[in-house]
């Protein structure tokens, strides 16, 4: 499996390349005022707006640091009825992508209740690199905020 490795802080984590559909500079993002904690507000991808998620405030609770590699990741989220949604990710020091074979993963040893997106861990040269699972990135509350609109659209 392919997957896009990012930074949280000291730490490594990595995406499933199939749910990225492109990787972008870090554009410009429009703020939304009293938008939930980690959502960092929207920006323009070919010509329509697409929430975007600071995965640092996420995480560690402070927003990216303005790496030259802080990226926003274009992924493909899974919405209601089977149908998906575009979400950005802005990850700090994205920097290549890695070949893994899943079955190198293993399950952490600890749950973490608030971040169901954290999936298991593997160790390389580099030390550990956990995966991040799209589908769970999302607090319910936060996906209705962000894609009621389109959700409720025919």
């Amino acid at each position: 499996m392919l997957l896009l490795q990012f930074q949280l802080g000291k730490d490594r984590y990595a995406l499933d390349s199939s749910e990225v559909v492109e990787v972008l500079p870090l554009l410009g993002i429009k703020r939304i005022p009293h938008a939930p904690a980690g959502v960092a507000g929207v920006f323009n991808y070919r010509g329509r707006p697409v929430p975007a998620i600071d995965l640092s405030e996420l995480a560690l609770g402070r927003p990216a640091r303005l790496h030259m590699s802080t990226r926003i990741v274009v992924v493909r989220y899974p919405g209601a009825n089977a149908g998906e949604h575009l979400l950005g990710l802005i990850a700090e020091r994205t920097t290549g992508t890695v070949r893994r074979d899943p079955a190198e993963f293993a399950d952490p040893g600890v749950a973490a209740r608030d971040a169901p997106y954290l999936g298991p861990v593997a160790s390389g040269p580099e030390g550990l690199v956990q995966w991040i699972r799209v589908d769970g990135l999302l607090p319910e509350a936060v996906r209705d905020v962000l894609f009621r609109q389109s959700e409720m659209q025919p």
